[in-house]
């Protein structure tokens, strides 16, 4: 398996999956507090869809082929309605910071599925892997987290949706580079909006000034900066090393707990963050390109943008 060095493109990619990706937890409660979940999940990625679809185009890039816009389908579906929709859903019963924590398992689900195709993580990587969920459980030492059985069951779905749409990314044709992105978020926007709509929800005439900043703060960073990152990444990166985000989340949740809530962080927290970092540290030395086969039968995926 080939390897490479870690970039600045790929450092500054994680960073922002790191910090901006563990804010949106925090995001999604205020954002709930007057809009609709499924509602609120559909147009933040259409507008963020569009947006990155119209620059690239300005840019030049193709309107991707019918074929790829079938792979982006699909993996959007696993990814955003799968993935962030039951989110989105999960977070009108269950706290913010244990969502994050659940989620920590998309890691270890995606060593699986990859294993399931082919491509089982090296050794350091599932040491790495097993010291950052070791890491996640202490963390959730910090407080009495109860998990609501409907909730919990919509966040390991959530988990195990976006496991196998990253994996699925890699192996089905995709558009050119960034334009992969821009696709997946529109049809899994769109899928969002019209499932949104046929439940019942709408859009509130008066949402609070702190929900819509919030919406904001997702449609441009959670989803325009952050999903493009973590787009950027899969086609660079091995899965294990892309999806070593959802360990540090919690850590981030945590911390803005500490900074805008007021709450304390004992000395099983300050532990847990070393454990995580230290995981993400092994895992990172141990990267991996994404598979050759993958990148052979779809070359553009390995285009920049």
């Amino acid at each position: 398996m080939r390897r490479g060095p870690l970039t600045w493109g790929i450092v500054l990619a994680l960073l922002s999956l790191y910090f901006i990706w563990g804010s949106t937890y925090l995001a999604i409660r205020y954002t709930l507090e007057s809009l609709p979940p499924l509602l609120t999940a559909g147009y933040r990625f259409l507008g963020a869809g569009l947006t990155l679809y119209v620059a690239l185009r300005i840019a030049g890039h193709p309107h991707p082929e019918g074929r790829r816009w079938l792979g982006a389908a699909l993996v959007g579906t696993l990814l955003l309605f799968g993935g962030n929709g039951l989110v989105m859903l999960a977070e009108r019963h269950v706290h913010s910071g244990l969502v994050a924590v659940l989620l920590a398992s998309v890691a270890l689900w995606t060593a699986l599925f990859s294993g399931l195709f082919g491509q089982w993580p090296s050794r350091r990587e599932f040491i790495g892997i097993a010291i950052g969920l070791l890491g996640v459980v202490l963390l959730n030492l910090e407080g009495n987290l109860q998990a609501h059985p409907l909730g919990a069951f919509m966040v390991l779905g959530s988990a195990l949706a976006w496991a196998l749409g990253s994996v699925l990314s890699t192996r089905l044709p995709m558009p050119r580079g960034l334009m992969a992105a821009a696709a997946q978020m529109l049809c899994g926007g769109a899928l969002l909006t019209l499932v949104g709509s046929l439940l019942g929800e709408t859009w509130p005439a008066h949402p609070t000034a702190l929900s819509l900043w919030a919406f904001a703060y997702m449609l441009v960073f959670g989803s325009l900066v952050g999903f493009t990152a973590y787009n950027y990444l899969l086609q660079r990166v091995s899965a294990s090393l892309a999806t070593s985000y959802a360990y540090v989340n919690p850590v981030v949740a945590v911390l803005l707990g500490v900074w805008l809530g007021g709450e304390s962080i004992s000395s099983y927290g300050i532990a847990a963050l070393v454990i995580i970092l230290s995981a993400v540290a092994l895992v990172a030395s141990a990267r991996k390109a994404p598979p050759v086969g993958s990148r052979d039968e779809f070359p553009e995926l390995a285009e920049v943008a």
